[in-house]
């Protein structure tokens, strides 16, 4: 099968500056929907944590958004859910058992695309022991697809995405399915600010950022604008500058950057200490460990 990750190494620039732009919880407010209706439900059904609901949805929802790895790509956020929940006193104490798979972290550690499309290549393949994963993650797809709709960008984003556009190329970098991707951009009419949206299917957001901006600009006008950890990472690590969406102060944080960030970043007073400020605040708001440890 083609490589969907060659339309990013594919990518030409059209202007001197690039802004990478992540979409659940920075550009929509979708992530409490997404986790709360979508994935918790789906977590407690196809993994049998119907004894231990209430833990198991505080563990999901810690896991991907009120913590470290808010953001994070589903397959290890449900390896690490499943790994705290394992170790609370409270399912512990009432014998309950929460289900392993091996199998999934040795698929994690050699596939860097991990999505759908490979999950059922792999599983297609004869992996049996991943079929549970992937029934889980397809009903998780059909619960998003059935109850998010509606939900529009943050405010300042569209003006935020009329003004950049102007003198930057903008691309979504996500860890969501492509498919989800383009049908929430589609429905709010912005998909036209953005050259490209890169999902799960396309790799890590560190290798979005490498394949699409490697060699083709200079790293000091490269942004990225993400509202989790993953997303600073995924700046840091290919030497470009980030902006934070802080969780739960998105509206601010939008304000910001629509009244003052970008114009710095064009202006070339981005880095240093302006941004170092923006980290440090951002780094504020999520911990690393639950409450319950």
């Amino acid at each position: 099968m083609s490589d969907p990750a060659q339309k990013l190494r594919d990518f030409k620039p059209s202007h001197e500056f690039f802004i990478g732009i992540d979409s659940d919880g920075c550009v929509f407010d979708s992530m409490e929907i997404k986790h709360k209706e979508c994935f918790t439900p789906m977590f407690i059904k196809y993994f049998g944590l119907q004894p231990v609901s209430k833990y198991a949805r505080e563990t999901w929802e810690f896991v991907n958004l009120y913590s470290k790895t808010r953001g994070a790509n589903r397959f290890p956020a449900l390896v690490r859910a499943l790994n705290l929940l394992r170790e609370r006193p409270e399912v512990i104490a009432r014998k309950v058992t929460v289900p392993s798979f091996p199998a999934l972290e040795e698929w994690m550690q050699r596939e860097t695309k991990l999505g759908n499309a490979t999950l059922a290549a792999e599983v297609a393949g004869g992996n049996e022991a991943l079929v549970p994963i992937k029934k889980w993650s397809d009903a998780v797809n059909a619960q998003v697809e059935d109850i998010v709709h509606g939900v529009p960008p943050f405010p300042l984003v569209r003006e935020s995405l009329e003004k950049l556009t102007a003198r930057a190329d903008a691309m979504v970098i996500s860890q969501t399915p492509c498919d989800a991707l383009e049908r929430e951009w589609a429905e709010n009419s912005i998909e036209t600010f953005v050259r490209l949206i890169a999902g799960q299917e396309m790799g890590t957001k560190t290798e979005h950022l490498d394949f699409a901006t490697k060699g083709k600009y200079d790293p000091s006008k490269v942004l990225m604008i993400g509202d989790a950890p993953g997303d600073f990472k995924a700046a840091s690590a290919n030497g470009s500058l980030f902006f934070p969406i802080n969780p739960g102060n998105e509206e601010k944080s939008w304000e910001k950057f629509f009244g003052e960030a970008l114009d710095r970043f064009f202006a070339g007073t981005y880095a240093g200490s302006y941004q170092e400020s923006l980290i440090e605040e951002f780094n504020k708001y999520l911990p690393e460990n639950p409450s319950w440890s």
